[in-house]
């Protein structure tokens, strides 16, 4: 149900009045006109078209796939979203969705992503597909489009959003869903796996945030990423509010808040040295930053999220 209410936060409710372009939302079924039971919600969902609403559709939508390799998309579903294919037709998967595009022969010899928990399944049914299940959505400008679990729909969406609209309609609508106009980062949040290009991002906004997470260990100004964006900080800091909804030292705040996460979750290293590696100083300065994002003190963290596999480095 979640992925289902995404398509209709983002592209179903009117927001004409703020700019954002309106567009219909029309939810199908196989056997449609039906009544859905849904996934453990308490509650059933009348659907009120069958697979003909494919045929009209200018972007089709294939959320969570509720049993991936257990319930097999239909010959009838696979030939639709071929016939779309075909034609144009934009489509995109959420989550375990994407199992229903792979099926339908749809992301062969494509890169793509899933929900982390079915990386490995899918790159076995499917071994002919590069699964990379680090990325939080993958839209290679072909016209198929997959996103990683669950959150990461939003993500691809606002992408969407940003790509076909411009950025102002992505950040209104971020900013009605209190949400960040653009994530950066992977599924894991890996800060030393940081993609080398970002999508809907400007490509020089992209390069300076890239570089900044690959050396937040040292001093990051905005002027040094104002020089890797090869233009000056008034206009970088201009550009990057645009694009992220946010300044580059709040940006730059956070990722380095995500980064000590990340180590707490799966490292030994005391507090004082990941304050130093993530660029934070001091291990007061850390507990400042990180109780103000996460509510939490690192060592709290810790202990709740820390994983039984503990390296040292």
């Amino acid at each position: 149900m979640f992925e289902t209410a995404i398509v209709a936060e983002v592209y179903g409710l009117d927001r004409t009045a703020h700019g954002v372009p309106g567009s219909r939302v029309i939810v199908c079924t196989l056997d449609g006109p039906a009544t859905l039971p849904t996934n453990g919600a308490g509650f059933s969902m009348q659907v009120d078209h069958g697979l003909e609403a494919l045929r009209r559709a200018d972007l089709i939508i294939v959320p969570a796939w509720v049993q991936p390799f257990v319930e097999r998309p239909t010959a009838i579903v696979i030939a639709e979203l071929q016939r779309a294919h075909r034609k144009g037709t934009r489509i995109i998967s959420f989550c375990s969705g994407a199992h229903v595009l792979a099926s339908a022969g749809l992301l062969e010899g494509r890169r793509a992503t899933t929900h982390w928990m079915h990386a490995a399944a899918m790159r076995a049914e499917h071994p002919h597909i590069e699964w990379d299940e680090d990325s939080l959505f993958i839209d290679d400008d072909s016209g198929i489009c997959t996103s990683a679990g669950t959150a990461a729909g939003i993500d691809l969406c606002l992408h969407l959003l940003r790509k076909d609209h411009g950025a102002d309609v992505a950040n209104t609508v971020a900013r009605r869903m209190v949400m960040p106009p653009h994530r950066v980062g992977s599924q894991a949040q890996y800060v030393e796996t940081v993609p080398a290009s970002t999508p809907g991002v400007e490509p020089p906004i992209n390069a300076a945030m890239t570089w900044a997470l690959r050396n937040l260990r040292h001093e990051v100004t905005v002027e040094a990423m104002a020089r890797k964006a090869k233009t000056s900080p008034r206009t970088f800091a201009r550009h990057f509010r645009s694009e992220t909804g946010t300044t580059p030292l709040q940006w730059l705040l956070a990722q380095r808040v995500s980064a000590a996460q990340r180590l707490l979750e799966t490292t030994v290293l005391p507090v004082e040295r990941i304050a130093e590696r993530v660029g934070l100083g001091t291990a007061a300065n850390l507990r400042v930053h990180f109780h103000r994002v996460t509510g939490t003190s690192p060592q709290a963290y810790r202990r709740t999220f820390r994983g039984p596999l503990q390296v040292a480095s």
